[in-house]
């Protein structure tokens, strides 16, 4: 919208966002070129933006699942620990009760001078038995060892993996920010008329785009949402307005799929945190089934998602410096869709739909 591009154009000429890493060196944006392709590089920088986001939603998400393993192993660990010192104290009685009756006669020699051989049986058994259990605690001692080592081990590993995530995902965290540098410093090169027209035209292509996917067919008449369907419909809709962050899960801000994967878990029904996990791991449908509440996967990459609201609309949060809106279905090249909440009518093969 030419409003939203205007912010966008006048906050990157105000600002260069200080917090933001130094952009890879490109060639200077040239404001004479025509606005189709001035249209083409700000949508290629949007989306390399969007992959780089999603790239650091995944290893937020792996981040998280390895901080509570480390957490988990450590707890094992103390309990471990623990019950080690127990066994350990249990030997060490063991071991002064041996050395305290170190003189005293073999069971095989008192039974040959009792008066009473089956007393000397019976008290035999009895020290059989004792020897079982001492044989026990010395075989909880050895297992709780290698518990313990094997436990130390798998914590130290764990704590690596966690530590190799941490990098990971600084890097990512850079990489969003130099693409959305690139970004600002794009549209701060731009003229008010340069960015109307970009509005105008962007406008125009996604027309043409929904044209064209309602006249081929590939939409059919609009299904009831499910329970939770109408719920997470009902999520999303209450956060209209609020801006995009990337790599945010409200509920101030949002990015893409930080939206739907929030709308479905308010729902009651929790799904993957990324549009890639989204598109890979629910039930694909086809875009004729579409209800209220399914997800509209969009790129080829599966780096954007939206949710389907009816009558050819999405709610999404579209992009940086843009905030939670409605938008026809073809506002971006469509790869497929998935339903959160059922198996696929029609099997696990996606629909999909170029742009």
């Amino acid at each position: 919208m030419p409003k939203r591009l205007l912010r966008l154009a006048c906050a990157a000429a105000v600002a260069a966002q200080a917090a933001l890493a130094p952009a890879p060196a490109t060639a200077e944006p040239d404001p004479r070129r025509p606005v189709s392709q001035l249209l083409t590089d700000l949508q290629r920088l949007y989306r390399q933006t969007e992959q780089a986001t999603e790239t650091y939603d995944a290893t937020a998400e792996r981040l998280r699942a390895q901080q509570a393993e480390v957490a988990r192993l450590d707890g094992e660990l103390a309990r471990a620990r623990l019950s080690l010192d127990r066994g350990r104290q249990a030997a060490g009685r063991l071991a002064r009760e041996q050395y305290q009756n170190s003189t005293a006669l073999s069971p095989y020699v008192r039974l040959l001078l009792a008066r009473d051989p089956q007393h000397a049986l019976d008290e035999g058994h009895l020290i059989g038995q004792l020897a079982r259990e001492r044989a026990g605690t010395v075989g909880r001692l050895t297992g709780s060892e290698r518990r313990k080592d094997a436990l130390a081990r798998a914590a130290r590993k764990a704590l690596d993996a966690r530590l190799t995530l941490a990098a990971q995902q600084k890097k990512a965290r850079d990489d969003v920010r130099a693409r959305l540098a690139e970004v600002e410093r794009l549209l701060a090169s731009l003229t008010p008329e340069q960015v109307t027209a970009l509005a105008a035209r962007e406008r125009n292509d996604t027309a043409d785009a929904q044209r064209k996917l309602v006249t081929s067919g590939a939409l059919g008449d609009d299904r009831p949402p499910s329970a939770e369907g109408d719920r997470a419909v009902r999520y999303a809709v209450r956060q209209l307005g609020k801006p995009y962050a990337w790599g945010a899960e409200g509920p101030q801000a949002y990015d893409c799929s930080g939206l739907t994967a929030q709308a479905w878990g308010h729902a009651g029904a929790p799904i993957p945190r990324t549009s890639q996990e989204q598109w890979a791991r629910l039930p694909h449908i086809p875009l004729r089934d579409l209800r209220p509440g399914d997800l509209v996967v969009y790129f080829p990459e599966a780096t954007h998602v939206a949710m389907y609201v009816g009558d050819g609309k999405v709610i999404q949060a579209p992009r940086p410096g843009a905030e939670v809106t409605f938008s026809p279905i073809a506002s971006y090249p469509v790869l497929g869709a998935v339903r959160p909440d059922g198996t696929a009518p029609n099997g696990q093969a996606p629909a999909t739909e170029a742009r």
